[in-house]
């Protein structure tokens, strides 16, 4: 194991109640990367000495206005009328996000982009105003504050460096200064590990957090991926570059931040396989060791080829008079209703006798080892770092040897001369941030708030399949009332905060059709349920659409309409 940092950061809060007790002020406001109980046992301490203090919330300030500030709803509905800061209003609309959904079905939400000099939230109702500051720096990342007044002067009014911010940069210049081999993969796992005090707070609407934890983990994973990207030469899309393994470890501790950044060695630990697993009622994705167990239970002609780690890519092959079809998923391993999805699939699959197709429930199990790791400390987080491979690439970029891990996709096609493949995937079911990167991720704008379920649609040039992919959606949409009601719920919600949405309904489902020659299949369908982070009866309806879906379009397409 290597160190390339272990630093301790001073807690700001802690610095504040310091000073200010030792030398009251009249008056002070903060804006802290703290939770709301923190923030109040800090007011009182002040309070006793003498000074009044509000501390507020950097992160989210507007939403955690309504939740901590915003005076009772009056009787009947109202419009809020929220006036965002000039520049940037879709950044600031997203960083209001869920709160149309968290004013109540009365009442309705409006933004309108606030005039150049404007640089807080303005919120109006009923006749009343309020004006909600958000703190930011010159990249527009939420940053702490201070504001102090002595009598009725303000005497104080500036930027407030806190540890959330310090953590974040120290990790990335630790990683920057180091002197890294000319080679690839440059480590085996980069760790990247935070302890430190912050918010973790449920919603209560769907599965949406307020997590600065969550927040310091995309940062930190995705920070480091780009500087590995531009080191390399290579565009910020990029997908192919291996330095290896990234993996924060972000962790909630009172008092003081400590930040390790090391290389290590990935460790091996299978967990026990679930003997009661009951695949139709799953509440949480699965472990490798479980996926491989299952699949070895499958009929049909085993394949498999063996991940960077040692683990098994395992896929089964059954053989039937009907045109090929591919199945697979777990590309992206914190997407993992896919993978419980087509696993229940093949069960009904299996009982069509002429049924031609081979599976690839989990491609990528070595990100799956290390999401199934991540969320034993953080079961409702994203964990975008469990996405790629441990070489660090995504596994569908892989245009040459050593295909690796992507070679059982490859096997399955060839096996099967498919002509669909169907190419399971989930996204964030709750908002995805990068606070110090400019609040919205980037090149994942798109991604930020859920959509619903929805369909890309990838053909070769010349084909069409529009046949087959109005009677699937027509299926999906009207054979389950839940899934129609839910996406027409995450539906208003982007409207509210996004605009209309970025491609064509079809039946009630977004459906995205490319012309895209990347794999040699004609037809690509790509499942896309909003699905990272969440467990219960929400899991139960990401999977059972995924295996909707493939039952689905596995009869259409034998069916003829891909003809």
């Amino acid at each position: 194991m290597t160190s390339l940092l272990d630093t301790i950061v001073p807690r700001t809060l802690t610095q504040l109640v310091q000073r200010f007790t030792a030398g009251p002020a009249t008056r002070v406001e903060a804006w802290l990367f703290e939770d709301e109980a923190a923030r109040r046992a800090a007011e009182k301490t002040l309070a006793a000495a003498g000074v009044t203090a509000v501390l507020r919330s950097a992160y989210k300030p507007l939403v955690h206005f309504f939740l901590e500030e915003f005076e009772g709803e009056s009787p009947g509905a109202r419009e809020i009328v929220v006036r965002t800061p000039a520049g940037k209003g879709q950044r600031f609309r997203l960083e209001a996000y869920p709160l149309a959904g968290l004013i109540g079905k009365r009442n309705t939400l409006r933004f309108v982009e606030g005039d150049e000099l404007q640089s807080d939230y303005i919120v109006e109702t009923g006749g009343r105003r309020w004006q909600v500051f958000a703190p930011n720096d010159g990249t527009a990342s939420p940053c702490g504050w201070l504001r102090v007044w002595q009598g009725d002067a303000l005497v104080e009014d500036a930027p407030l460096r806190t540890e959330f911010e310090i953590a974040c940069e120290a990790a990335l210049d630790a990683v920057r200064k180091h002197e890294w081999p000319a080679t690839l993969p440059l480590f085996d796992t980069l760790e990247i590990d935070i302890a430190t005090a912050g918010i973790e707070r449920r919603l209560p609407f769907g599965e949406e957090t307020i997590s600065t934890f969550e927040a310091l983990h995309e940062d930190s994973y995705y920070g480091v991926l780009e500087f590995f990207k531009a080191r390399a030469g290579l565009p910020e899309a990029d997908r192919t570059l291996q330095p290896g393994q990234i993996v924060p470890l972000v962790s909630q501790a009172d008092g003081d931040t400590r930040v390790t950044v090391r290389l290590a060695r990935h460790r091996r630990v299978d967990p026990p396989v679930d003997a009661t697993l009951v695949l139709d009622e799953a509440e949480r994705s699965l472990a490798p060791v479980e996926v491989e167990r299952i699949v070895a239970q499958l009929p049909g002609e085993p394949f498999s080829v063996t991940s960077f780690q040692g683990r098994k890519v395992a896929g089964v092959h059954v053989r039937g008079a009907l045109p090929g079809l591919a199945i697979t998923a777990g590309q992206h391993a914190n997407e993992s209703s896919g993978v419980v999805g087509a696993l229940r699939a093949a069960r009904h699959l299996n009982t069509h006798r002429d049924a031609h197709y081979a599976l690839v429930p989990l491609e990528n199990p070595d990100g799956a080892a290390l999401h199934y790791r991540l969320q034993a400390t953080h079961p409702n987080h994203m964990a975008h770092a469990a996405r790629y491979t441990a070489l660090g690439d995504d596994l569908e970029a892989r245009t040459k040897p050593p295909f690796g891990e992507k070679a059982a996709r490859l096997e399955a096609i060839a096996r099967t001369g498919a002509r669909l493949h169907l190419s399971l995937h989930g996204y964030p079911a709750h908002e995805w941030t990068r606070p110090r990167a400019g609040y919205v991720p980037l090149g994942g704008e798109l991604w930020t708030v859920p959509k619903g379920f929805f369909l890309i649609f990838r053909r070769h040039p010349g084909l069409d399949g529009m046949r087959f992919l109005h009677a699937l959606t027509e299926e999906l949409h009207s054979g389950s009332p839940e899934l129609a009601e839910f996406n027409a719920l995450q539906q208003r919600m982007w409207h509210a905060h996004v605009g209309e949405l970025p491609f064509e309904r079809i039946n009630g489902i977004p459906c995205l059709v490319t012309t895209d020659e990347r794999s040699t299949v004609p037809f690509t369908l790509v499942t896309e349920f909003p699905d990272e982070t969440v467990r219960g009866a929400a899991f139960r309806l990401a999977h059972t659409t995924q295996m909707r879906t493939v039952l689905a379009a596995a009869r259409l397409y034998w069916k003829g309409l891909l003809a």
